[in-house]
């Protein structure tokens, strides 16, 4: 048995730790090296990767040129967080945060950032119409289950897949009380999905496409390779649910895009027109 870890009266910075994914977080905010974000010719800038809040906002993409919104065309440029892209100049200038996603409305003079995935996805909501009900109470839903996944999934990420599959180590406490806590999220889901086909109600919502690349992956063995360690199998309105979505064609086309792993036909490094995902889609056997 280990000595057990005594904490030092002031905690330091060890780069040397961490494991494989140690570089994409620090102590500290701002910019470690000038670098200007490449710009296409869409009105909407996209700087993401293909995890689960870079999908939030290409499904949402996808969903509105699906139904005709030509000007939601866009640009989907890659940030590669393991080589640190995220902390470039350009990308600090559009998110102080450091995290993907990141979207730059040009369709105006005045150039709109907006960063956080589900702000992201309100923006996007709200501009153009659609997937946010304006009734207030359908609206309070859709936005109360937006708000549950921006606080749960930090202990699906963050916490289980972290100790489950990135931490250089595995350890029993960590694993054992996020496995918890991501099976009553599960849960949670389970029951609201026993008495209404979408998260929100009957209408499909922003608050689908926030929890499916978390929640949807996980129990369709997409995330962390831990469906079965889970007991995904219990949660059949999850599971209807997710296989559900998973069939819709915009999900299918934004759950490539920034993607770098994965079968062939799942990896579309940037996406500049809907050529793009058709060539990729293509691949598949």
């Amino acid at each position: 048995m280990k000595d057990q870890y005594t904490p030092p009266k002031v905690w330091t910075y060890d780069p040397n730790t961490g494991g494989k994914w140690a570089k994409t977080n620090r102590p500290v905010s701002g910019a470690t090296h000038d670098q200007e974000l490449p710009v296409g010719e869409h009105p909407l800038q996209l700087y993401s990767m293909g995890t689960p809040n870079g999908q939030k906002v290409t499904i949402m993409l996808e969903e509105l040129l699906a139904l005709g919104k030509s000007d939601a065309e866009y640009d989907a440029h890659m940030i590669d967080i393991s080589e640190a892209d995220q902390f470039s100049s350009g990308f600090v200038e559009v998110n102080p945060n450091s995290k993907i996603p990141a979207l730059v409305d040009r369709s105006s003079d005045n150039p709109i950032s907006v960063f956080e995935s589900g702000s992201i996805l309100v923006y996007l909501a709200e501009k153009y119409g659609h997937f946010l009900p304006t009734a207030i109470a359908e609206r309070a839903t859709v936005m109360n289950w937006l708000f549950w996944l921006q606080g749960s999934a930090p202990y699906l990420g963050g916490g289980f897949g972290h100790f489950y599959s990135y931490a250089p180590e595995h350890f029993e406490y960590p694993i054992n009380r996020f496995t918890m806590e991501t099976k009553r999220q599960l849960d949670v889901l389970d029951k609201q999905l026993a008495d209404n086909r979408f998260i929100a109600g009957d209408e499909y919502s922003i608050a689908d496409m926030a929890i499916w690349p978390w929640y949807g992956n996980l129990v369709l063995g997409k995330l962390y390779d831990a469906a079965e360690f889970l007991d995904v199998a219990i949660y059949k309105n999850v599971l209807r649910w997710a296989n559900e979505l998973a069939e819709r064609p915009a999900v299918k086309r934004g759950a490539i895009v920034n993607k770098t792993w994965g079968e062939e036909w799942e990896q579309l490094r940037n996406r500049h027109t809907a050529e793009d995902i058709d060539k990729a889609l293509a691949l598949k056997p």
